[in-house]
């Protein structure tokens, strides 16, 4: 009777594990190698989008054409404008988006891809200088490019040696390299990041308590001189579980909390309702400036296990509160 050969789920699971181990081994060993090739071709690269005075143009087909994409996308979002650029269907009009002033990255494992060859006389044309990504450094396209950056990989990391898996993760880490290097020199900051993602949860880490701040008419806030009854009836009002304790002219004195007033109850045997602001408020209570990041706020009260932040000017003039409810709705947690 023929035994079965079929190996076990258990066999099955653990060489699908194997298999993946070895990918991934291949492909950091892919980009590690990369680091001892960077030298001047890579800086000269950096200095050409630089002064790129229009847009860097990336394009690419195939595999090499999604790893465009996700390239132009990494350098727009890192204050380079740029897009991708289909090689086809450049040749049948899409070619109207290169102009003067632009830049091109050109990413092709063989440098031989007809499409992309056959842009290069309209490259040429316009004087757009052309950086080639490439893991063939002595192809026709990197021989005609201004800029070669060599991704070659000793091998592919599929069991048949042949889809691009090691080949588009090198020029992936290229591009990547390329982007953060250029920001760097363009010395893009986290503000200029907030600006190009105002939503998602980038966004969301990024904004400023500023733009959730309750300010103006929307301010609970007394005098020193206010009667308790007053207080209460304004901390009521806003809504926020406080009211701020400020001179005239809007200078923080202090803060007065739904927890203060709980405090005051139990320690004084005198009618609280007798009392003033100044009587029951915590002086030097937390404060941001309106600059400062919401996340950071909210990692100031979780440490400090309060509910809420003033924010005051350089001057100690209160221009706004920042609640926690605020952050909740911006589900930083």
């Amino acid at each position: 009777m023929k035994t079965s050969n079929v190996p076990s789920p258990e066999a099955l699971r653990e060489m699908a594990m194997e298999r993946a181990r070895r990918v991934l081994r291949v492909e950091a060993d892919a980009v590690a190698e990369l680091a001892g090739r960077i030298g001047c071709e890579f800086g000269k690269a950096v200095e050409v989008l630089y002064a790129c005075k229009g847009r860097v143009v990336v394009t690419g087909l195939g595999k090499s054409g999604l790893i465009g994409r996700k390239i132009a996308a990494t350098f727009s979002s890192t204050g380079t404008p740029s897009l991708f650029m289909h090689a086809a269907e450049a040749l049948h009009g899409d070619l109207g988006v290169l102009s003067d002033g632009d830049a091109m990255v050109a990413i092709s494992a063989s440098g031989e891809t007809d499409e992309l060859l056959d842009l290069l006389e309209a490259v040429k044309r316009l004087g757009v200088p052309l950086i080639t990504i490439t893991g063939s450094p002595n192809s026709t396209l990197a021989k005609e490019s201004d800029v070669v950056l060599d991704t070659s990989v000793k091998e592919e990391a599929c069991s048949l040696k042949l889809a691009p898996t090691s080949s588009t993760t090198a020029a992936l880490a290229m591009g990547d390299a390329l982007a953060v290097a250029l920001s760097e020199r363009r010395e893009f900051q986290a503000d200029d990041f907030a600006a190009l993602h105002p939503a998602g949860g980038l966004g969301k880490k990024l904004r400023r308590v500023e733009s959730l701040m309750h300010s103006g008419e929307r301010i609970p806030a007394v005098r020193p001189a206010t009667k308790m009854p007053d207080v209460i009836y304004e901390m009521s009002r806003k809504g926020l579980g406080l009211t701020v304790v400020t001179e005239a002219d809007g200078r923080l004195l202090g803060i007065i909390t739904d927890g203060d007033l709980r405090r005051v109850m139990q320690r004084r045997k005198e009618n609280v309702l007798d009392l003033t602001a100044a009587d029951c408020m915590t002086r030097n209570p937390v404060t941001l400036p309106r600059s400062e990041l919401a996340a950071s706020a909210l990692r100031v009260m979780q440490e400090r296990k309060i509910t809420a932040v003033l924010v005051v000017d350089s001057g100690g003039i209160v221009q706004g509160v920042v609640h926690i409810h605020d952050l909740w709705n911006l589900q930083l947690f």
